[in-house]
C-alpha cells in the first residue's frame, strides 16, 4: 500500500470495537488502501478470515498477499451476495469507513475535490454509468433541489438549482473548476469553501447512491452478524451518522422497535459506547481529514425489555 493512498482513520478504535476473536470471520466493507484490513489481519490467527469489499478498481493495487484475505471488487451494498460466493452466511464483525479515500480526493481526474481542475466525475466505481456532469445534465429541477437541500443542506438550494438547470442549456458544466466558477456567485463570502464543499458532497452522494448503499449494508448486518457480533462504522457527515445512530438504537430502519404483548421493546443492537468515538487532537493534527470522523460501535443482540 502506498502511504499516500489513504491514511486509515480511527484505526485502533474501530478495530478494537470489533472485539476480534482470533479465529473469527470479519468483513472490511471499505478496503481502500488496506489500513484497517491489515490491522484486523494482525489480530487473527491462521484460522481467522477477512473478506474486504471495494468498488473502486484502483483499490485492487493494494490487495494483501495473505491466504486469510479475500478482496471482492464490488459495492458493500452487495455484501450478502459477495459473501455467498464464499459460502458465508454469518460473520463475527463488520467494519466500514464511509466516505471518500485520500487517493480519490487527491486524484484530479476523479473529480471529487474542488481544489483540482478535472472532469466532473465523482464516481467511486468508474464503471458506473452516471457521472456528476451527466447527473447535472439529466436530473430535473425538483430532484436537483432535493439533492442539494437533503444531501448538502444548501440554504439557497432552489436558486442554485435553477441556475444549474439554466446553465446546461447553453454551456454544460463538465469540469470541477467550471462548477466552482458558477458556485462563486452563490457562495456566502465568509463560508465560500464550506458552501462549495457541501455542494460537491451533495452531488457525490447522489452519484454514488451512498445513503442507499449504507441502508442496504445496515439491513444486511442483521442477518449476517451472529449474536454477539460487532458493527463498527465510521461516518463523516450528519446524514450518515444519524442513519447509523437510529439503526443501532432502534434496530429498525424506518420504524421504532417492535413491542410484544407486554409492551417490551425488541432490541436487535446494543451500542457499545454511549457516545461516538471521535479522533484525538493528535490524530487530527497528523491527518486533518479525520476531523469530521465519528465512530459508532454496536453489538448484535436479541433483547426484549
Amino acid at each position: 500500500m502506498s502511504p499516500m493512498y489513504h491514511e486509515p482513520v480511527l484505526l485502533n478504535e474501530s478495530v478494537d470495537g470489533l472485539a476480534i476473536k482470533p479465529n473469527g470471520v470479519y468483513v472490511d466493507c471499505t478496503f481502500g488502501g488496506g489500513g484497517h484490513s491489515k490491522e484486523i489481519l494482525s489480530r487473527l490467527n491462521e484460522e481467522g478470515r477477512l473478506y474486504a469489499f471495494d468498488q473502486d478498481a484502483d483499490a485492487a493495487n493494494n490487495a494483501i498477499d495473505d491466504l486469510r484475505f479475500s478482496l471482492l471488487p464490488m459495492n458493500f451494498r452487495f455484501i450478502e451476495r459477495g459473501l455467498r460466493i464464499h459460502n458465508l452466511r454469518k460473520v463475527d464483525g463488520i467494519l466500514a469507513d464511509l466516505g471518500v479515500s485520500s487517493h480519490q480526493f487527491d486524484t484530479a481526474a476523479r473529480g471529487f475535490s474542488l481544489r483540482f481542475d478535472g472532469p466532473l466525475d465523482m464516481r467511486m466505481n468508474t464503471a458506473s454509468k452516471l457521472s456528476a456532469a451527466e447527473l447535472l445534465m439529466q436530473v430535473d429541477e425538483p430532484e436537483l433541489i432535493h439533492i442539494l437541500r437533503t444531501y448538502g443542506e444548501i440554504p439557497n438550494a432552489k436558486r442554485l438549482a435553477t441556475a444549474l438547470i439554466e446553465r446546461r442549456g447553453s454551456q454544460p458544466i463538465k469540469s470541477t473548476f467550471e462548477l466552482v466558477d458558477l458556485l462563486n456567485g452563490f457562495s456566502p463570502v465568509q463560508k465560500r469553501h464550506s458552501y462549495q464543499a457541501q455542494v460537491f458532497q451533495a452531488l457525490r452522494i447522489a452519484v454514488n447512491e451512498e445513503l442507499e448503499a449504507l441502508r442496504a449494508l445496515l439491513e444486511s448486518s442483521l442477518s449476517l452478524l451472529d449474536e454477539g457480533g460487532r458493527l463498527s462504522i465510521i461516518s463523516y457527515h450528519s446524514l450518515e451518522d444519524r442513519m447509523v445512530k437510529r439503526f443501532v438504537k432502534e434496530g429498525w430502519m424506518d420504524d421504532e422497535a417492535q413491542r410484544d404483548a407486554f409492551g417490551r421493546r425488541h432490541f436487535r443492537f446494543q451500542p457499545v459506547h454511549k457516545k461516538t468515538i471521535d479522533p484525538s487532537e493528535e490524530e487530527i493534527a497528523s491527518n486533518p481529514r479525520a476531523r469530521s470522523a465519528r465512530l459508532r460501535v454496536a453489538e448484535r443482540v436479541e433483547l426484549w425489555k
